[in-house]
């Protein structure tokens, strides 16, 4: 794991950590618009790292990972903490161990539910494919995988694959999909997710409400994993914003 940091480290803090199959770059929009204004430190996730050859370990490695970190380097406390998808998930572990302080969470499309013990290898392998498909990216796979996401993803895809390829892919996939959220503890817990992503995303909404009914969803139109971030950051760079003046 690695995490690179822009910023003054007297401003406040933002935590970005992106999902399975992409580097912290995914994140390069929303550091440009924010970068005069917190202290962001963008997580590296292994398996997943750029120019480094390393393998995914599990969610809660990566979450005691970043939790020392932010120890050693903020004195236990972020500001705000942003998690994209598998990042979410990592997040969540963070927000369960609650070892250190955040103040304002966001999980974006976060899987916070196991699958089916049945259906976890064979999907992990899909999952492998596709991003697979997403390095190679012939004409047949983008036919049969054609969508906003894998269209947008692609670069980011490519970038990592090398140096994890598809066991880190795996692993990755496997140990998100085997964990339940048992707890969370947090003042203030947001859930982002799309509508073209709703059938997977809105149980695991359902399941945060359960554990903490002051959670925050919100569910974006016409929008698919990760497009508000890779299509809209400077939306996203405004409700960062608006959530720590509210303070």
């Amino acid at each position: 794991m690695n995490f690179c940091t822009y910023g003054n480290k007297e401003n406040q803090s933002l935590l970005l950590i992106p999902g399975l199959g992409v580097s912290h770059e995914i994140f390069q929009p929303l550091i440009e618009l924010l970068k005069d204004k917190f202290y962001i430190v963008a997580v590296g996730i292994d398996g997943f790292l750029l120019g480094q050859e390393s393998r995914f370990t599990s969610v809660d490695d990566q979450a005691v990972q970043v939790t020392q970190y932010i120890r050693e380097n903020l004195n236990g406390h972020l500001d705000v903490a942003y998690g994209l998808s598998l990042g979410g998930k990592i997040l969540s572990r963070m927000l369960e161990r609650n070892e250190i302080l955040i103040d304002h969470a966001i999980m974006d499309a976060a899987p916070l539910l196991p699958l089916p013990k049945w259906s976890v290898n064979p999907l992990r392998y899909y999952q492998s494919l596709n991003v697979w498909t997403c390095y190679h990216w012939t004409g047949f796979w983008k036919f049969v995988f054609h969508s906003h996401y894998f269209d947008v993803l692609l670069e980011e895809c490519k970038k990592v694959w090398p140096y994890g390829k598809g066991k880190a892919v795996r692993d990755g996939y496997k140990d998100v999909y085997t964990h339940k959220l048992e707890s969370i503890h947090g003042s203030d817990i947001h859930f982002w997710y799309g509508t073209k992503e709703a059938f997977v995303a809105k149980p695991q909404a359902e399941h945060l409400l359960k554990l903490c009914p002051e959670a925050h969803v919100e569910v974006f139109p016409k929008m698919n994993h990760g497009q508000m971030l890779v299509d809209y950051p400077e939306e996203v760079a405004n409700r960062i914003q608006r959530l720590v003046k509210k303070r």
